[in-house]
């Protein structure tokens, strides 16, 4: 796994130089991936990479997970400074222009890439988005991850431990502390009203089944992104670019999209 060194990050202040983790495919139009709150090993993109052999994937692990540099907290606006260490990461790719595809915390990541630097984006994919801060069906979940991520149990906490390391429960309760902070400050949403900015053509791709959607989430975004092209996809749940059987309609959606 090849590694980029980005001068600094706002995940890590006061840290320079900091190698960030690259999984890279080379050749193609470049496709920044943009990982959830469990890190990309989870949700992986394989099944994506071979049906889309045309395009170059670019996979950064986020500044505290995978093989990049740890950090024990995350920002209030984690979102936001992840959007700017992932312009970093293009920069020191010399990757001036690319297609974003962003999944969970990735998603809300690459849109808030495309308002701040709408020249770099020439397409965009969000999967899984949120956009409300308080979720209070999602509490529970959130609450967990920071506070005791074992109860997720033996399968998941061994997925995660394979891909994030021994100190995988560093990330998770991370992830978890950072979104309860979130949603204690619920009158904004996640982009400060101004989602209506993205110019670039987008793609939305969501589970009907997704438990981590709150009522009427999908609803705004239609209204705050009329000019997306939006997919439900009928029983998926959060992730259905890995999901057995909705990963080959994502790579269809994609491929179209992407002409």
């Amino acid at each position: 796994m090849p590694t980029v060194v980005i001068p600094a990050s706002p995940l890590a202040p006061g840290i320079t130089s900091l190698a960030i983790h690259v999984r890279d495919t080379i050749a193609g139009s470049p496709l920044l991936i943009l990982h959830g709150g469990w890190g990309y090993g989870f949700y992986p993109f394989d099944a994506q990479i071979a049906a889309l052999p045309a395009r170059r994937f670019v996979i950064p692990d986020r500044t505290g997970y995978g093989a990049s540099p740890r950090v024990s907290v995350f920002p209030p606006r984690f979102h936001a400074a992840a959007a700017l260490e992932a312009l970093a990461v293009l920069d020191a790719l010399a990757i001036d222009r690319c297609t974003v595809w962003g999944h969970s915390d990735g998603a809300v990541i690459a849109a808030l890439l495309a308002i701040a630097a709408p020249t770099r984006v020439d397409a965009l994919i969000l999967e899984a988005l949120h956009l409300e801060r308080a979720k209070p069906g999602s509490r529970a979940f959130f609450t967990m991850m920071a506070e005791d991520p074992d109860a997720f149990g033996e399968r998941v906490t061994t997925r995660l431990a394979a891909d994030l390391g021994p100190d995988w429960r560093t990330p998770i309760r991370a992830d978890g502390r950072v979104w309860l902070d979130i949603a204690a400050t619920p009158d904004d949403d996640l982009f400060d009203r101004r989602l209506a900015e993205i110019t670039a053509p987008t793609l939305v791709l969501h589970g009907s089944n997704d438990p981590r959607t709150e009522p009427g989430e999908l609803d705004r975004l239609r209204r705050d992104l009329p000019h997306a092209e939006l997919h439900i996809l009928d029983g998926a749940t959060h992730s259905p670019h890995s999901e057995r059987d909705y990963s080959g309609r994502c790579a269809e959606l994609v491929a179209s999209f992407l002409g």
